[in-house]
């Protein structure tokens, strides 16, 4: 005969006193504390120490951490599973305290576990990933489509494990399909997530409201910005530390619409440490530049716009050339990868482009990396330090190669000593690759040939050998392993112009891009939309991808 629902939650009240009245006897039993875990909080980043099957088995939990000193409830100090459980702990440095508790304080600190899946640690500038969640992550999130099953099963879980869960998996799923940039927009009917794959914005899925305010909030503590400050923009950035390899994620909000933008800039150092060979540039322009970087001073500009793959082309000719002797000190914005054995400075609000170039020329560098000239004082002083023995690596956002000249001159630069400084201007693209798992060859007849054709009358010319005597153009389809873009990975179109004698004549008399790039017609080097045609002609990229990124006129 069962009991009436009062008498029975009596005695289920008298049974959870007469269990915590029994562990408190035995902690003066066994000379230990006591504690009542129902009405403590239970630190995660002290369940995070111990596996939650292993805190099972030996009917413990570690309920508190305070820097190396963790507190561990046990069931029973006897049982003969708590002593590798001790060893554990002393091995990996932690001193413990040991309380005596009841299995209903132990059933509340287990239920725990669940919140903390994916996050190891959280506080404002860093997010750290165990490498189970990420193993678990890599293993679950395979394509675009696993992380729209992730990005709906958190939201669909209770307000409090959407917290501790949506940002990891959101990240997580970035890096397994290796997205760039993650952008999270409000629409008015909820919550578009794209990330960026290969340069080209994909649609991955859609949230609720609820979820992304949740979602907004720990970005902002992550990146270090004001939580209740949501009309103006706010720019952050905060590590997230994967196994051993730590990426940067910058991090912009912007009001709008339907409430703040948010886009994550994800830096990693291993797809931007890329050695000069892999870059994509044509063997002979990549000769001419190994041979002009080795020159004791003068500069080399890279050009183009913003995510052209300017920055990665200056690291990889700076590891070209470092040598032990020498002394490399870079000024960047930020530093987006750790060269060895060189000088990287980084500015700040203080600490400006002009102010850190006129500080790095007192260290008697060999070697100067400007991240961008922004500006005539910058320019100058520049062009100044590889006059005076310096070799100068920077960036410039002009649309090709001649461009940089009539660019300097806008910044009020004196054209008679630009050729003297220069020694080669480099321009640059980022194509998106063929997948070679579903790429589809096309005949070489018709429209593709005519545009082609007319495009690289020149190279056969000049440099016929650059010229595939057998084309193979494909067209993108599509398939798992390339997230049904029918593209997977990307390679740099280049061209440059080695300033010499004949285009210093000409510099100093204030010429336009057309009147360089005639000079250039002459000599065997291609320009970008050559060089990305003649990648057509390969195999590599589509026609329509080089549209994409060039106009496709003829030189």
């Amino acid at each position: 005969m069962s009991l009436p629902p009062a008498d029975d939650a009596r005695l289920n009240e008298l049974r959870k006193k007469e269990e915590e009245e029994l562990a408190q006897m035995l902690s003066k039993k066994y000379d230990i504390g006591y504690m009542d875990l129902t009405r403590v909080s239970i630190n995660a980043d002290a369940l995070r120490i111990l596996p939650e099957a292993d805190a099972r088995d030996a009917e413990v939990a570690p309920f508190d951490k305070v820097g190396k000193k963790i507190s561990l409830a046990v069931r029973s100090p006897q049982n003969p599973k708590v002593g590798p459980i001790r060893e554990a702990l002393t091995r990996a440095g932690y001193e413990f305290t040991e309380f005596m508790v009841s299995r209903a304080s132990l059933g509340r600190a287990w239920d725990r576990y669940k919140d903390i899946s994916h996050a190891v640690e959280t506080k404002e500038g860093i997010l750290d990933i165990s490498p189970q969640a990420l193993a678990n992550a890599v293993e679950n999130i395979k394509s675009i489509d696993d992380v729209r099953r992730e990005v709906a099963g958190v939201s669909g879980m209770k307000r409090a494990y959407r917290i501790s869960q949506i940002a990891e998996v959101v990240l997580a799923g970035a890096f397994s399909v290796g997205a760039s940039d993650v952008h999270i927009e409000p629409e008015a009917d909820g919550v578009r997530l794209r990330y960026r794959l290969d340069g080209v914005l994909s649609d991955v899925a859609r949230f609720d409201e609820d979820t992304f305010r949740l979602f907004l909030s720990r970005i902002k503590l992550l990146s270090g910005l004001k939580l209740n400050v949501h009309d103006r923009s706010q720019d952050g950035r905060f590590s997230v530390n994967v196994g051993k390899s730590e990426m940067e994620i910058r991090t912009s909000i912007i009001p709008e619409a339907y409430g703040e933008s948010i886009v994550m800039r994800i830096l990693d150092p291993e797809s931007i440490g890329v050695p000069l060979e892999e870059l994509g540039m044509e063997r002979a322009l990549r000769e001419v530049v190994e041979a002009e970087i080795k020159k004791p001073n003068g500069m080399l500009l890279t050009t183009g716009p913003t995510g052209s793959g300017k920055t990665t082309a200056l690291y990889a000719c700076m590891k070209k050339v470092y040598t032990p002797g020498m002394k490399i000190i870079t000024i960047e914005d930020p530093i987006e990868y750790h060269l060895p054995g060189v000088v990287q400075t980084q500015i700040g609000k203080n600490y400006t482009f002009i102010g850190a170039l006129r500080s790095a020329l007192r260290q008697d560098p060999d070697v100067i990396m400007v991240g961008e000239i922004r500006d005539a004082e910058v320019a100058r002083t520049a062009i100044d330090a590889a006059l005076t023995g310096h070799f100068v690596f920077s960036t410039l956002h002009t649309n090709n190669a001649a461009g940089a000249f009539p660019r300097l001159s806008d910044l009020g630069i004196d054209l008679k000593v630009v050729g003297s400084a220069m020694t080669v201007v480099l321009a640059q693209r980022l194509t998106r690759k063929l997948c070679t798992v579903c790429r589809k060859e096309l005949p070489y007849d018709g429209d593709i040939k005519k545009k082609i054709e007319a495009i690289i009358v020149r190279a056969r010319k000049v440099c016929p050998d650059t010229v595939p005597k057998e084309p193979h153009v494909f067209t993108p389809v599509g398939c798992p392993a390339c997230n049904g873009t029918g593209f997977k990975g990307r390679t740099g179109i280049f061209e440059g112009i080695v300033v010499d004698g004949e285009i210093d004549n000409l510099v100093r008399t204030n010429p336009s891009e057309r009147d360089i790039q005639e000079i250039q017609k002459k000599r065997p080097l291609l320009f970008m939309v050559e060089h990305g045609a003649i990648k057509v002609l390969q195999g590599i990229t589509s026609l329509d991808e080089l549209e994409r990124v060039v106009l496709l006129e003829v030189r």
